[in-house]
């Protein structure tokens, strides 16, 4: 029989592969699950002896290469990784093997670094400062490294033998026919207990600390727009990187401007005779001023462009332009003498030729 087939693994499976397998494979056909079945006990010898192969590289070499699988090794051992077959628990109670390899599952390194949070916050800007760029201080509120502790989550204190696995290293726990074994979590497998939890942190590793800073808001961010401070996050566990502070940016509505890109659009509006007959005109700008020149004949809603007049990028500091939209303005008519220029005006240049072009031609 082949023992990638047996495993129902690739020849080029690697060693974590193979080891799933075999602990898949063994908790269907073990003895213990299948008591009296002799199929059950001859397949399981078969997946552990494949096993035993296959996990060992020298081995595994000999057997890729045609040699025989025991060639040059001492007695052939069967046996379940981290579990110990010697004993039989009963009781009605007691977890199923199910539990068990969920238990081996979901175990966790207990020193695998683990890089900290990101922070988020968010800043609202007046128009005027998200046009100009300022710094702002803001105070956060992080988790960092446990000054007692140096982010250890231990204090050292004289060694000793543990008192969870009694200096043995390993603690056993019954699960149904058997009888399972993992390195003692409180003394990490070495038998010695040389660290009490630290008060300060109560072994968490982090506290959390407000901290003062001071955020350059870079000119011409638009709503919407994040901020990225880095290391400035939550502080990681067992010696892990920090994460970020992302700040995202909120610029409150401008009373005349509107945004468009890196464009600013403004309604200005203007009088009759300066539509008529031309003229120049000051409009808002966020730096100021500006002059735009209106020429004659100029149309109600009609657009003006002023180069390099609108909102600075924030990526290369590259202007925009602002964009003006004329609007008439009626005057009000306060005394006979305007009215009688109007009828004047309005006898020279008739309606119907303001109006020609609506009529539909033929």
């Amino acid at each position: 029989m082949d023992f990638y087939i047996l495993l129902g693994v690739e020849r080029g499976a690697t060693p974590g592969d193979i080891k799933r397998a075999y602990k898949r494979l063994a908790r269907r056909c073990h003895p213990d699950i299948n008591p009296g079945d002799r199929t059950a006990v001859q397949q399981f010898r078969q997946i552990a002896e494949a096993y035993e192969t296959l996990s060992d590289p020298d081995r595994r070499l000999r057997y890729d290469s045609g040699g025989t699988s025991t060639e040059g090794a001492g007695p052939e051992t069967f046996g379940f990784e981290g579990f110990d077959f010697s004993m039989s628990v009963n009781g009605a109670s007691a977890p199923t093997f199910g539990d068990l390899f969920a238990d081996v599952l979901s175990q966790r390194e207990p020193h695998r670094s683990d890089q900290g949070a990101d922070l988020h916050y968010t800043l609202t800007l007046a128009f005027e400062d998200a046009m100009r760029g300022l710094d702002r201080e803001l105070v956060v509120t992080r988790h960092e490294r446990c000054k007692e502790c140096g982010g250890s989550g231990r204090l050292r204190v004289p060694e000793k033998d543990c008192l969870q696995c009694q200096g043995s290293g390993i603690l056993k726990s019954a699960r149904g026919h058997m009888v399972f074994s993992k390195p003692c979590p409180h003394c990490h497998g070495t038998g010695r207990h040389a660290h009490n939890r630290c008060p300060a942190c109560g072994g968490q590793q982090l506290q959390a600390r407000s901290e003062p800073l001071v955020i350059r808001v870079p000119a011409g961010l638009a709503d919407g727009s994040r901020i990225r401070v880095p290391e400035k996050g939550h502080a990681g566990r067992n010696g892990g990187p920090n994460g970020d502070l992302l700040i995202t940016v909120r610029v409150e509505a401008h009373s005349l401007f509107h945004r468009e890109g890196d464009d600013l659009h403004i309604v200005v509006p203007i009088a009759v005779h300066e539509a008529a007959l031309g003229a120049r005109v000051e409009v808002p700008a966020i730096d100021g001023t500006a002059r735009l020149r209106v020429p004659p004949g100029t149309q109600s809603g009609q657009r003006f462009r002023l180069r390099q007049r609108g909102a600075p990028s924030a990526r290369d500091g590259r202007r925009g332009d602002l964009v003006v939209e004329v609007k008439l303005a009626l005057p009000q008519l306060l005394d006979e003498r305007s009215k009688e220029l109007l009828r004047e005006f309005g006898n020279i240049n008739a309606a119907d030729d303001v109006r020609k072009e609506l009529t539909p031609t033929r």
